[in-house]
């Protein structure tokens, strides 16, 4: 299957709107720009879009003048089938350049088993996998993300590797390649790594040397005028204008469909077996007044009706009751609603839980880790059982019916009763929620432990696979009731997490060998395959025990001994001797210095937004805000989709619609009930790919608009493909009683001569045509083609029309009543261009 560009594979793909670009608050791919990032995220469109660090780097780098940064994400499996087919590289979603045209290439790694999606975007890019293999007509290479504190398992594979925070440094990054661009009239590598290499957070992986001693121990050996160690970038504070006001709004449906503002960067707490709460000390909290404004602008910008507050520990943010207050005083009339991910447990108010009483209750989850209180200290969680249970209690009393817990196995020292005491607290939970299986349900969630670098376990050994295996069975017979759900991590992903996390430059070979053998997304149950793995660490010679089980003595060499994250070794080791301990460590946002290392207390050290920015009284904020306008009255909109816009599904068109509306602040009345929608009525369904010159729904609103005004605010909201024709007032027609007869019009054109005018006389003459369909259920359904196509007219060899009659229970779409007809195949009819001309009842 050849394809001559990218249009005319996406009918082939089963999510073509993830590959469209063009969205909302995307950058211009008209831009004037000197340098060109692509920045790449090695997961699924839907993944990456929800991913607010890559919206964060985007917005930095497109406000830059000459700098211009467009996006790229890992293809799913069908596109990459269709893209080595075809010859076509892959692209970005601006421009649909490839990405071997591009200066830099920008990879964020926050998962470690997306490392073998890095090397399927490489290498449908045409570029080769190991930076000493890459000239300088390539790319740079670079990446960035939590998964770089233990950059070595990829290392190879990088020209340069961001380590923290990315906003300053990136940044600095683009404007050196720009210098040295516009001064030299091109890139030259050598130069550029040269200028990197002196700012802060960049390590280059090529100018050290891995060498192995007898006992398989990897140091890494710098070449002259080489750094010693790379000390991790940090952002002093969180300024409002980094963060993107206007993010990028997705077509397809992200893991996350709401706005999200982060609220806090970093977590005081200290849990020993959290890599986050290490890596971005010190806890910095962004302003009230901030938050605000970040959130008035961006709603204005995107359309979303849902808020969510993100953070380490968002409800550890000290003005959280007041932001809190001050969101739901303002949105709350306006249909928008605010979330809150989770609470630790224990830090609920009085004052909390009345504001909380308005927010939309979805799933509420606390992590309590560990069963046993002794387990929790171990791990200096810092919250008691009773703290537990008074969450788990306010939780189910403030209206949430579903309550997600979260424990992980395999901790340094856990026992058999620890593994018991899961059981247990779960059972005690229940009884204190009165959960009976019922409305109200307890969700439990475990995991696998995972010493992570830069941690005070990062000397651990992780459990052996085996013994996982034993103890979530044990688990999962246990917590087997109407009242609970039980959901665990593959243990098998967790072994090959642990690997790759605290593995060294050996590992390279082993994910090359990996996406050789098909290894793609597997961080995806319906796509990982372990049996893979084993294979391809045969082939790479990797003991991969060495990296998880062995447990490590604190004098060897560690693979991230070269990235300092600012933690100091003493303070690494001492949180490690007070777990064995039973020793715990207090929050310092309490006041007191836990002495790890990472604050200087000029520049850096944590900053924390003042309670008292509360702004108005609640109480004014709801006056004059009713929740459903008076004078509804409803609207037809009649508008086309065509052009890129027939690759939305019907659920992702009406998302888009709908906040067009938003954006275009008109006044819509809204349902009644737990999730108010706007009241807007939309047709059938128009099969993806198919596009319509006419299509009509309708929408109730208030107040005093002109039609005229509704269809010029509403065009200049949507994206390329959807414009309305017309907004009338609609008429109301009472109810029908009786099932009115619809007929649409299509056009078919083909790229080839396809059509025949004597097949089309054959079936007019015909008194029956049978059809064979397979429906939703995959069972076989014979169509009489007379009954329901009741024009066709051959245009010449490559055109027609087809007027079609809608009869329930015999619905046919017009590509496969014109492959019954003319004898195409299916691959024919997915090129062919289908246009609804119009209807009539």
């Amino acid at each position: 299957m050849k394809f001559k560009n990218i249009a005319e594979l996406l009918p082939f793909v089963r999510k073509p709107s993830g590959y469209l670009g063009g969205e909302i608050n995307s950058v211009n791919p008209t831009r004037p720009h000197d340098v060109s990032f692509a920045l790449c995220f090695p997961d699924a469109y839907e993944i990456g879009t929800a991913h607010f660090g890559l919206q964060i780097l985007y917005h930095l780098l497109n406000r830059r003048e000459g700098v211009m940064a467009e996006r790229a994400f890992a293809p799913g499996l069908d596109l990459e089938k269709v893209l080595k087919a075809s010859g076509l590289s892959l692209f970005s979603l601006e421009t649909r350049r490839p990405l071997a045209a591009f200066d830099v290439l920008g990879f964020s790694l926050l998962y470690e088993l997306n490392y073998t999606n890095l090397l399927t975007m490489l290498d449908l890019s045409r570029i080769p996998f190991y930076a000493e293999e890459r000239d300088d007509s390539f790319p740079l290479v670079i990446a960035g993300g939590p998964c770089m504190f233990n950059p070595e398992p990829v290392a190879d594979f990088f020209d340069a590797v961001v380590i923290g925070d990315g906003e300053k440094t990136v940044v600095e990054m683009a404007d050196r390649l720009l210098a040295i661009k516009r001064q030299e009239g091109r890139g030259d590598k050598k130069e550029v790594l040269k200028q990197w290499a002196s700012i802060p957070g960049v390590y280059l992986p090529g100018w050290y040397r891995a060498e192995y001693d007898g006992r398989g121990f990897q140091r890494l050996v710098p070449r002259p005028g080489a750094p010693e160690k790379i000390s991790r970038a940090i952002l002093p504070s969180l300024q409002r204008e980094d963060f993107p006001d206007k993010p990028v709004l997705p077509f397809g449906k992200p893991v996350h469909d709401r706005l999200r503002l982060e609220v806090a960067r970093g977590c005081s707490r200290g849990c020993r077996f959290c890599q986050a709460g290490m890596i971005y000390r010190p806890v910095r909290e962004r302003s009230v007044e901030d938050v605000l404004t970040l959130t008035e602008t961006a709603l204005k910008n995107t359309g979303y009706e849902d808020l969510s507050l993100l953070s380490l520990s968002t409800g550890d943010y000290s003005g959280l009751n007041p932001l809190i207050e001050q969101l739901v005083c303002r949105y709350g009339g306006r249909n928008i609603s605010v979330s809150v991910p989770s609470f630790r447990a224990g830090t609920l108010d009085s004052a909390a839980m009345e504001l909380i009483k308005a927010i939309r209750k979805t799933g509420f989850t606390i992590a309590p880790e560990a069963g046993s209180q002794r387990l929790r200290d171990v791990i200096n969680k810092n919250i008691t059982e009773e703290d537990i249970a008074r969450t788990v209690r306010d939780a189910f009393t403030l209206g949430w019916n579903l309550v997600k817990l979260y424990f992980m196995i395999g901790l340094p020292t856990e026992t058999d009763q620890d593994v018991d005491e899961i059981v247990a607290l779960v059972h005690r939970l229940a009884r204190a929620g009165n959960v009976k299986g019922g409305r109200k349900k307890l969700n439990v969630s475990v995991a696998t432990f995972i010493p992570k670098a830069h941690t005070p376990f990062q000397w651990e050994s992780q459990k052996p696979l085996e013994e996982a295996r034993e103890r979530l069975a044990y688990l999962k017979k246990r917590l087997d009731g109407r009242q609970f759900g039980f959901k665990w991590q593959n243990p098998e992903v967790s072994f090959l997490e642990g690997v790759m996390s605290r593995g060294d430059r050996r590992l390279s070979k082993l994910i090359e060998a990996a996406y050789r053998k098909g290894c793609r997304f597997d961080g995806w149950s319906d796509c990982f395959d372990f049996s893979r793995w084993l294979a391809a660490a045969e082939e790479a010679a990797v003991d991969l025990d060495f990296f998880t089980r062995r447990p490590r003595t604190l004098e060897e060499p560690l693979p991230w001994d070269r990235i300092d994250s600012g933690l100091s070794r003493e303070f690494l080791l001492s949180e490690r001797e007070k777990a064995y301990l039973h020793e715990t460590t207090p929050d310092c946002r309490q006041g007191k210095c836990s002495h790890c290392g990472v604050c200087d207390f000029s520049e850096i050290h944590p900053r924390f937004t003042r309670p008292d920015e509360s702004g108005t009284s609640r109480a004014a904020c709801f006056v004059d805000l009713p929740r459903q306008p008076p004078g509804q009255y409803k609207i037809e909109i009649v508008y086309s989709k065509t052009g890129p816009a027939r690759f939305f599904g019907h659920l992702e068109f009406m998302n888009i619609f709908l906040r067009a509306i938003n954006r275009a602040n008109l006044p819509v009345v809204f349902t009644q009930g737990f999730h108010p929608m706007p009241k807007a009525a939309f047709p059938d369904p128009l099969p993806v790919g198919v596009e319509s010159e006419q299509e009509t729904m309708t929408l109730t609103i208030s107040g005093a608009i002109l039609p005229e005004a509704v269809t010029t605010a509403l065009n200049r909201q949507l994206p390329e493909g959807i414009a309305v024709k017309e907004t009338r007032i609609a008429l109301d027609r009472g109810r029908r009683n009786k099932v009115v007869e619809q007929r649409s019009t299509y056009t078919i054109e083909c790229r080839q001569k396809t059509f025949d005018a004597q097949a089309a006389r054959q079936f007019q003459a015909a008194e029956r045509f049978l059809h064979e369909k397979r429906n939703r259920e995959g069972k076989i359904k014979t169509v009489d083609l007379k009954e329901v196509v009741t024009g066709l007219t051959v245009m010449d060899p490559f055109r027609l029309t087809m007027e079609i009659k809608e009869i329930p229970g015999k619905t046919v779409r017009p590509a496969e009543v014109t492959g019954a007809l003319f004898g195409l195949s299916e691959e024919t009819m997915m090129q062919a261009r289908v246009v609804k001309r119009s209807s009539s009842s």
